[in-house]
């Protein structure tokens, strides 16, 4: 069965760095995959790799069997990739509604549109939110809205970076809980930080360190690995 993403071998240089080394990555369709590293990992060049932002130096990126390797930034979401970055990407101008119906609008007719963005905002709990301002929205609001634009026009992959970072504990289990409800229709790759978060809603994690995946296994058998625990935690082995 072919897997609905694939990496093969990737590499990156930037100069004498080696940011990205020989990473095979396969997600199947429907899957939902973490990845963690510490800072300088390769995760943010991994993630800039799948969207085009980045060009790989040598190695392949399949979608569905696809070469997407050598795709402009603008194609992935026609493809069904959406990604949600760290840096935001609402209008702060307009209303919440407004944010969610221009993406449901690019991929469905007008009616249609308004019963998408309508399902939407009741899937990410931001229906009584729908007139406020993007640009006044809490954090955590903020962050369930921008997740409320990418399914909207119903990916078949979600990339998501961080969707956990700066929220407070009851906010956390939230978005743990959406990100579990939007994987009955979507695949998604999440790139993480919090541990606790990760064991909410990972079934496998990938560790990545010094741009290679060095381990895959499930959230708790990760913990448990010494060498994840010395390079992510900072612990000796004994």
């Amino acid at each position: 069965m072919t897997a609905l993403l694939e990496t093969r071998n990737l590499n990156v240089r930037f100069g004498g760095v080696h940011a990205t080394r020989d990473i095979n990555f396969s997600l199947a369709e429907g899957e939902l995959r973490c990845v963690i590293g510490p800072n300088g990992a390769g995760k943010s060049t991994f993630f800039k790799l799948l969207t085009g932002q980045v060009k790989p130096t040598s190695g392949q990126i399949l979608f569905r069997g696809k070469d997407i390797s050598r795709m402009q930034p603008h194609e992935p979401g026609r493809l069904g990739i959406g990604i949600k970055t760290q840096v935001p990407s609402l209008f702060n101008g307009l209303s919440v509604w407004e944010n969610v119906w221009l993406s449901a609008r690019r991929v469905n007719r007008k009616q249609k549109a308004e019963q998408v963005t309508h399902e939407t905002l009741e899937r990410v709990g931001m229906l009584s939110y729908r007139d406020a301002l993007a640009g006044l929205l809490s954090h955590g609001l903020r962050q369930w809205a921008e997740i409320g634009v990418v399914i909207a026009a119903d990916p078949l992959l979600i990339l998501l970076d961080e969707p956990a970072a700066g929220m407070s504990d009851g906010e956390v289990a939230r978005t743990a809980e959406l990100i579990l409800e939007i994987n009955r229709q979507h695949a998604l790759v999440v790139v993480e930080h919090d541990m606790n978060f990760i064991r909410m809603i990972a079934k496998t994690v990938t560790v990545l360190h010094q741009g290679a995946v060095i381990k895959e296994d499930t959230p708790d058998r990760i913990m448990r690995d010494p060498l994840v625990q010395q390079i992510y935690l900072g612990k000796k082995p004994h």
